[in-house]
């Protein structure tokens, strides 16, 4: 009886021996499996994907000196794929005027080196820039575009990115939550905050690396988002995503004219899809290391 007990005892270990390693698998594991099955997800009104959500949300101090590396990257390929034939004029805004790279550009392109003042945290470079673009479209840059994109450097472009995008109010579908039922998608939830949204509100889910439009468009969207911003300060409030937040509220309250598919900002982490044939504008690496403290 002893002999049997001892047997049943080490047949229970094994057991949960290899019932922790099988769930440490799967920890590991089942993000990148689970994304493979996304392909078979019908998409509906608002189809998006989740995105790992605590990895990105540091709040230490940015190595600012490291940000110029995206941006030369960017002004390279933008003067290959980016409007091309087109008058255009880049604004670069940033706390490092003297650092930004000379990069050859065409005939008919411009850059304009715009200084802001430096924040600290990843999260306020990211939310200053609805009042620095506001500020910015009713002056110079107003006076002299048609049409301006908002485009976050952190990424380059890999094919023709054309007048094809080109309308009064554009928002770009973010690559990772294009799939995914309207109630997975991470709206801010908070019903202190202006960027608020209920789980019956809501169409997709919006990337703010990517947006544009007429100048007259954009004056009332980063009006909207930058007096959001000031509200939820006044009452100690951070909206989970941030600017993104509040321009998602602003496209449910304002509907875009033109959506961009997530051809036209594309993160290769997520894999193959079948309806992703020509990427245009690819995520970069980020390497937080390097850039965060």
């Amino acid at each position: 009886m002893a002999l049997e007990g001892l047997r049943a005892k080490k047949r229970l270990l094994w057991r949960l021996f290899l019932s922790a390693f099988g769930l440490l698998g799967l920890y590991h594991y089942w993000f990148k499996i689970f994304r493979l099955f996304e392909v078979f997800i019908p998409m509906g009104i608002c189809p998006m994907a989740i995105m790992p959500l605590l990895k990105d949300n540091f709040t230490g101090v940015l190595r600012h000196w490291y940000l110029e590396k995206y941006l030369e990257h960017f002004l390279v390929s933008a003067e290959q794929y980016f409007m091309v034939g087109q008058n255009v004029v880049y604004y670069v805004f940033t706390d490092r005027p003297e650092a930004v790279p000379h990069v050859a550009l065409g005939q008919g392109r411009l850059l304009r080196v715009k200084p802001v003042r430096r924040e600290k945290r990843w999260q306020d470079v990211s939310m200053a820039r609805m009042l620095t673009l506001h500020e910015a479209l009713g002056g110079q840059l107003g006076r002299e575009a048609d049409y301006v994109f908002c485009l976050d450097v952190d990424q380059y472009f890999s094919g023709n990115f054309g007048p094809e995008v080109l309308a009064d109010l554009v928002a770009q579908l973010h690559a990772w939550h294009f799939r995914w039922p309207r109630w997975m998608l991470p709206y801010e939830r908070d019903k202190r905050s202006a960027a608020a949204l209920s789980l019956s509100e809501g169409d997709f889910y919006y990337h703010a690396a990517v947006f544009g439009g007429s100048v007259a468009a954009l004056l009332k969207l980063t009006a909207h988002c930058a007096t959001g911003q000031q509200l939820d300060r006044e009452h100690g409030i951070e909206a989970r995503w941030h600017d993104e937040s509040h321009l998602n509220k602003f496209f449910w309250l304002s509907k875009p004219t033109k959506l961009l598919s997530p051809e036209f900002c594309w993160a290769e982490e997520i894999g193959w899809r079948p309806e992703i044939h020509h990427p245009r504008l690819i995520w970069a690496p980020k390497e937080y290391a390097l850039v965060r403290t």
